[in-house]
């Protein structure tokens, strides 16, 4: 799908905001942030896009708008909401914060087609005024017909510039070499599967063994789902360099403000169920590397994100 198609299913607002309109349905970015342990405190290291889809007016879960668009049209739709995503973010999201954009690598199996559209976002991060160093390209590494393909897209993106985060660990037929073969910066571990081994002390000491795993070898690590203080604070003892859920911020529509959350603190006051946080007075005024959050563990990751810093 060319980009001038792409553009053409994009709406500018007054108020600085871009949505979608596809078949239908009216797209609109939201962002959830990602905290980062620091110095006993919270503050976010990064933002996650997410689509919010409307019909009529009336909101519409993600999944079911997703499974409504045919095989065809797959491409398209990923290509425009990571599209909305990035203009959004550029107008709202202050730097250094990290983006998290998702990416199906089932769609990019032809590399032709995933290198034009990866030419394409670069277009795209010039105009919103985003550091492609900025962008965090989260693919899943579920076992696949085409490991080969996967690795050669992986590959792509970091050419480009971009960070690589696999999602969803844990979820499925997961497995620690097969994700260490495509040399991710980040892994997000999932959430049922942090939540399960959390509920039991053999679950909670495996957690901890897998999260040094991956810190040996320079991959930084999010928690994904953490839904109250007990999750926060097991997520913390478990050595988990950033973390994301409700307990800390929900997700939210452009245009929105951030700021309030940047410095959360141990008082923090995590009400679980309504995602609410009462963030510190003071803040930072933004001038820092949101990847130097990660701690400096071992020798083998002595810089965040490890591969990002080893050129």
């Amino acid at each position: 799908m060319a980009r001038s198609t792409v553009l053409a299913h994009i709406v500018r607002h007054d108020d600085r905001t871009a949505s979608g309109a596809w078949a239908g349905y009216a797209l609109q970015s939201a962002f959830q942030p990602i905290f980062a342990f620091s110095r006993g405190q919270l503050e976010i290291a990064a933002f996650e896009g997410l689509i919010r889809p409307f019909r009529d007016g009336a909101s519409v879960p993600p999944l079911e708008f997703f499974h409504s668009v045919p095989a065809g049209e797959r491409f398209a739709v990923e290509t425009l909401t990571r599209t909305l995503h990035l203009l959004n973010a550029g107008s709202f999201l202050k730097p250094p914060a990290m983006l998290f954009v998702n990416f199906d690598p089932s769609v990019f199996l032809d590399r032709e087609l995933a290198e034009t559209a990866l030419r394409d976002m670069r277009l795209t991060l010039h105009e919103a005024g985003i550091d492609p160093r900025r962008v965090v390209c989260e693919v899943t590494e579920k076992r696949s017909a085409s490991e080969p393909a996967l690795a050669a897209f992986v590959s792509a993106l970091r050419s480009h510039g971009f960070r690589i985060a696999v999602d969803d660990y844990g979820a499925e037929e997961s497995d620690m070499e097969r994700v260490a073969a495509l040399r991710p910066d980040i892994v997000k571990f999932d959430a049922k599967w942090i939540g399960r081994l959390m509920d039991t002390r053999p679950g909670f000491a495996l957690l901890k063994v897998m999260v040094r795993e991956f810190s040996s070898r320079g991959v930084g690590i999010v928690f994904e789902g953490i839904e109250d203080r007990r999750q926060l604070e097991l997520a913390e003892k478990a050595g988990a360099d950033m973390v994301q859920g409700f307990a800390l911020a929900r997700p939210a529509l452009v245009p929105v403000d951030f700021s309030a959350f940047a410095h959360v603190g141990d008082d923090a006051g995590v009400r679980a169920g309504r995602g609410e946080t009462r963030p510190r007075a003071d803040h930072r005024d933004g001038d820092h590397d949101a990847s130097a959050h990660l701690p400096q563990r071992t020798a083998q990751a002595h810089r965040p994100f490890g591969r990002r810093g080893e050129g």
